[in-house]
């Protein structure tokens, strides 16, 4: 008997096609319902083969907990999730499309600062002018908080980001931010720009397999390498 595969893929933008078509490259072309909303697919000629479209994030917490045995998601967003959640996934191959960077990001006017050093000496003086922390607005809060620790920036506040973190510091959310970045013009065109040494991350598409699967999986993998 042919062992069940379910494997989710982004649901929307760039990444789904690209996925698709990196599917479709490696011999197993997805089929999709002909309704715009509909999240399931099939691989022609692969009854056992699921197809889920999903939110990128979902995908790696569907890993974690084994609903999917495969997907397609961003390498900052299995770093963002927890330790114990990225010890029941497996990288099986960085992808060639997803490129983008985690960075941190000052206002343009904040000419004075060039570096995570200079970051903090302003944390510092904040802190002594203000009596408050450095905000810090970010949809990356571990990845943040981690980066900045490990480049000595002690007087900082995380602040989550729900929307548009561009804008936070412009509406008084937050000092500075921290960001993923393909080209940096969003950055630019908001007025923001990276620190010279404000690389959090280099990030692209991934092909994931959830680890208690591996050896069903091994197969089917074949056809990746």
């Amino acid at each position: 008997m042919t062992e069940s595969i379910t494997i989710g893929l982004p649901s929307k933008g760039r990444l789904k096609d690209k996925a698709i078509s990196f599917f479709d490259d490696k011999g197993h072309k997805i089929l999709q319902g002909e309704k715009e909303r509909n999240y399931f697919g099939t691989i022609e000629n692969k009854k056992n083969i699921k197809i889920i479209f999903l939110h990128a994030k979902e995908i790696i917490q569907r890993l974690g907990d084994g609903t999917l045995d495969i997907g397609v998601s961003g390498l900052d967003l299995l770093k963002e999730s927890g330790k114990n959640l990225q010890n029941k996934i497996s990288m099986q191959k960085k992808l060639n499309f997803g490129n983008a960077n985690l960075v941190v990001a000052v206002p343009d006017d904040w000419i004075d600062v060039q570096t995570i050093a200079d970051l903090e000496e302003v944390s510092f003086d904040i802190r002594y002018k203000r009596n408050s922390r450095l905000r810090v607005a970010t949809k990356y809060p571990n990845l943040t908080n981690d980066f900045l620790i490990s480049k000595g920036v002690t007087q900082y506040k995380l602040i989550p980001s729900l929307g548009a973190t561009e804008t936070y510091p412009f509406i008084g959310s937050s000092e500075i931010i921290t960001d993923i970045t393909s080209t940096g013009k969003t950055l630019a065109d908001n007025n923001l720009r990276v620190l010279k040494d404000g690389l959090i991350l280099s990030s692209k598409a991934c092909l994931f397999i959830a680890k208690k699967k591996a050896v069903k999986l091994q197969p089917f993998l074949k056809s990746f390498r």
